[in-house]
């Protein structure tokens, strides 16, 4: 034991709900991992998850009985989502691996809380307390987590091998909890791992490293892993990250933090951006915002028009404006005061799109033959309405159209 910890979240009727049913029989039962570390810490944890000697199939027939909703979310690891007024806590089975392969374990299960400890990854996730806030402590997490030191369990080499996502993890956790230097014997392993790096889906690698660029504050992070080569390894096409210091900066000012934005402000062009969307298997529409970051990027200035706000915010929309803002704004573009920056987010923020007042069937009506002419005649009304600040209504966009098809010599045969 070491100590104990109160943890508010502990004494209500869903934790308290879990426990009574978890530990019919007298089965050991006991938070683990963040919840337990943030509770240290005084954070809110964004989980709570419970460690039990029972087995997998004793956890849901307990669950079931006491009329908690079970779900086998990952029986072959030994976890089951209990739900509890929508809220899943995640209860899983002392283990231990019997095999890895670098991204997935066949694991055993056990009723030794020493091993289950000695197969996490970091000592601060291993630390465990029981229901009345006793800590069990077998790895040294409490005086990890009271030194802000952020270390692997174990030999950190192996540690990885079982599971090469640690070497992201690793930074991540470092950028969050770590202080001063990393661990050198971490690093060392986390840059002899670099090569193997490409064995990890491209799902997995995408989510750890948005979460880091996420993060109130990644640099710790972000700066060892690119000096240990790692970030190379992922994201090769990343330039020097000083725009990306001053765009943390800038947002944590405004609480405007946003993971894809960063990602962003580390590409150096629209075609480095497109290559990493796709490699990463970012969604459609994250791999199309970072592309228009750069695309879009040249003509954004902080003395820009009122006027020519608008018209950006009509092509890309709220969001794509703040992101050309703000990178522009990191990168010194225009070398514009703050002032002039933050006027600009603030009529983005206030932006109530508009709809042009006609369609295609308006042209048609008009005389115009239908087909794909159409479509470019819409796109050059749509351009001198936007030129006119938006201001003309439907009978002046229709008499724009009458005045094209009249104009163009594209009006079908019946009504030339």
């Amino acid at each position: 034991m070491s100590g104990t910890v109160s943890m508010p979240w502990m004494d209500k009727a869903p934790a308290r709900a879990l426990v009574a049913a978890l530990g019919a029989g007298g089965a050991r039962v006991r938070f683990v991992g963040g919840c337990v570390r943030d509770a240290l810490i005084g954070r809110e944890p964004v989980d709570i998850d419970l460690a039990t000697t029972e087995p997998p199939e004793t956890v849901l027939g307990r669950l079931k009985a006491a009329g908690i909703k079970a779900v086998p979310t990952g029986l072959a690891h030994g976890t089951v989502t209990a739900v509890i007024d929508h809220e899943p806590y995640e209860v899983t089975t002392l283990r231990r691996d019997v095999a890895t392969d670098g991204r997935h374990a066949v694991v055993a299960y056990t009723d030794d809380w020493q091993a289950d400890a000695e197969r996490r990854d970091f000592t601060i996730n291993a630390i465990y307390a029981d229901p009345d806030g006793a800590l069990f402590d077998p790895v040294g997490g409490v005086a990890d987590l009271a030194a802000q030191r952020v270390r692997f369990v174990g030999d950190p080499g192996r540690r990885i091998a079982e599971d090469y996502l640690r070497v992201l993890r690793y930074f991540r956790f470092h950028a969050r909890f770590g202080g001063g230097m990393p661990d050198e014997a971490a690093l060392a392993a986390c840059a002899a791992a670099r090569n193997s790096l490409g064995r990890l889906s491209a799902e997995r690698v995408a989510a750890e490293l948005l979460k880091l660029l996420g993060l109130e504050d990644p640099m710790p992070g972000l700066g060892p892993m690119r000096a240990t080569g790692v970030l190379a390894a992922l994201v090769p096409e990343v330039v020097a990250p000083d725009r990306l210091v001053r765009l943390v900066a800038i947002e944590e000012d405004l609480g405007l933090a946003d993971a894809v934005r960063r990602l962003g402000s580390l590409l150096p062009d629209a075609t480095a951006a497109n290559g990493v969307g796709q490699r990463l298997k970012l969604s459609n529409a994250d791999k199309a915002r970072l592309v228009a970051m750069h695309a879009l990027a040249p003509t954004i200035l902080p003395d820009m028009t009122v006027r020519a706000m608008r018209r950006w915010l009509h092509a890309v929309g709220s969001r794509g404006f703040a992101d050309l803002v703000l990178l522009h704004w990191a990168a010194g573009t225009g070398h514009g005061d703050d002032a002039a920056w933050r006027t600009a987010l603030s009529i983005g923020r206030s932006w109530t799109p508009q709809r042009l007042p006609v369609k295609g069937e308006d042209l048609v009506a008009a005389g115009m033959a239908a087909g794909p002419d159409v479509g470019v005649k819409l796109a050059e009304v749509e351009r001198w309405w936007v030129d006119q600040d938006f201001r003309p209504d439907r009978a002046a966009c229709l008499a724009e159209i009458k005045r094209l098809v009249a104009t163009s010599g594209t009006a079908s045969e019946g009504r030339a």
